[in-house]
């Protein structure tokens, strides 16, 4: 990380934010946040991090003779910044769903070591429904990128 770089969430304001935990809340930071409206996301953008790092607890069975990033985590990574960046703070807390996943490419594998860069974009504002143009960088190479559709409702207690 660059010493200039921006810091919209540290960890500690993504665990505020986020339901998930350990080792399931995938985003280390978020770098910036541009766009939207007053009563739209539309055209909200987000950019976010996940330092890939060889203690990650799936790496030991995928693939043990030559790590990688499950494709499946990264597509839950793009949408845990995708549910940041519908995150609406002055708004009652809400949770974020997955409602589907389309147009979903892995360009290249995503290894011990690597940062992913996170790009998210609100497409569509549907109040209840927001959809997401993801992609994931690693060194300024596209890894991997989906179109998210995703459920908000209110957070609900245990």
């Amino acid at each position: 990380m660059s010493e200039k770089e921006n810091v919209v969430y540290t960890i500690e304001d993504l665990m505020k934010i986020m339901p998930h935990r350990y080792p399931f809340l995938l985003i280390d930071r978020v770098t910036s946040i541009t766009g939207g409206g007053a009563d739209s996301r539309l055209g909200k953008k987000l950019v976010a991090r996940k330092n890939v790092t060889f203690n990650e607890p799936y790496f030991p069975g995928h693939f043990p003779h030559r790590p990688v990033m499950p494709g499946v985590l990264q597509i839950e990574t793009m949408a845990q910044a995708g549910a940041i960046c519908a995150y609406e703070p002055d708004k009652e807390p809400q949770d974020v769903a997955i409602v589907s996943v389309s147009d979903a490419k892995f360009r290249r594998p995503v290894i011990p070591g690597d940062t992913l860069e996170i790009h998210v974009e609100i497409t569509k504002d549907r109040k209840s429904l927001v959809a997401l143009r993801c992609e994931a960088f690693v060194d300024g190479v596209k890894a991997a990128e989906a179109d998210i559709l995703a459920k908000v409702f209110p957070m609900r207690d245990s």
